[in-house]
This record gives structure tokens, sequence and C-alpha cells, in this order.
């Protein structure tokens, strides 16, 4: 089986990810560090260079290729649902999860982020707010799609591995 954690940026698809993956024997992969690992590149660099449809191209060939992973976590960039059918596919191929967080939560990890992110490098922190806002809004219909949501006040490792096994 996949488990695929789906989110807004810095909602804490990695850290949680880990978490639910070491508690149900499952291994774990984040699929921005498969992208940098497989393209010898750091995504910030790929967006500059090649722009975010080539990025997106690429990211959904690699997402395809997760479907023969058995027992993994999967941790999905921000938009990689958003993107082509790939939110189709991902519920097609595993169980979706989705990690909603709740908008002052993101801006103030990406506040405090040691890593750059493409999409939000050239907004001023004044004008971060609106932007999350205004994305999340945009992506919302997208994330929605997945089998199980877990609101960012539920994320405790026991209540999202209740709702795994309920579904498994």
């Amino acid at each position: 089986m996949r488990i695929y954690l789906i989110g807004y940026m810095c909602c804490g698809k990695s850290t949680i990810g880990k978490k639910i993956a070491k508690k149900i024997g499952y291994n774990f992969v984040d699929m921005d560090v498969m992208f940098e690992e497989k393209y010898k590149v750091a995504i910030f660099t790929f967006f500059e260079k090649y722009g975010q449809e080539a990025f997106r191209i690429l990211e959904q060939k690699l997402l395809h290729t997760t479907a023969t992973m058995e027992n993994m976590v999967i941790a999905t960039g921000g938009g990689t649902p958003c993107f082509g059918d790939n939110m189709e596919w991902i519920n097609a191929n595993g169980l979706s999860i989705y990690l909603k967080t709740n908008e002052g939560f993101i801006v103030d990890r990406l506040k405090n982020t040691k890593k750059q992110r493409p999409l939000t490098k050239n907004i001023s922190p004044d004008d971060l707010p609106s932007y999350v806002a205004e994305n999340i809004k945009k992506r919302e219909p997208y994330y929605t799609q997945a089998n199980i949501t877990m609101a960012n006040d539920e994320m405790d490792l026991s209540a999202i591995i209740a709702k795994i096994k309920e579904i498994q």
C-alpha cells in the first residue's frame, strides 16, 4: 500500500510522514528529495532555470514511478496534486491524506524556513499571508479530493494512524 500525504508547502508532510512510516512499519520518501536526487539539481534552481511548467511535468513523471513502491509513505510537493490529473492518479494508486493546516502556521513556517521556496521568493513578509491564503484557496479543490482530511488541530499521530487503519 502507498500512502500519499498532500497539503500546502510547509504544512508538515515530511515530518508527519516520517513519523507515520515509523509507527506502521513502512518506508518513507519525500518527492522533493527524490526530484533533487534524480535530476541532480535543487528545486529552487530548477524553477529559476526552467520554470514551473517544466518542473510539474518532471514531477508528474516522478509521481508515476511511485506506483511500484509498496509499504511506502510518500510526501508529495505542495503543488503536486494540482497539476494535470495527479490527484485522480494519487487516489487510484494509494490512500491520500490531506494535512489541512491553518494559514498562520504556514506563514510562520515560511518566514522561519532556511530553505527558500521558489513560489514565495519574491513575496514580501507583509504580503505573505494574503499570498498563502489565495493559493490555498486555489488548491483546496484538489486537496479536498483526498481520502482523508486531517485538520491541523487533529494532527496527532494516533488519530492519523487510526484513520489509516479504518481504511486498510
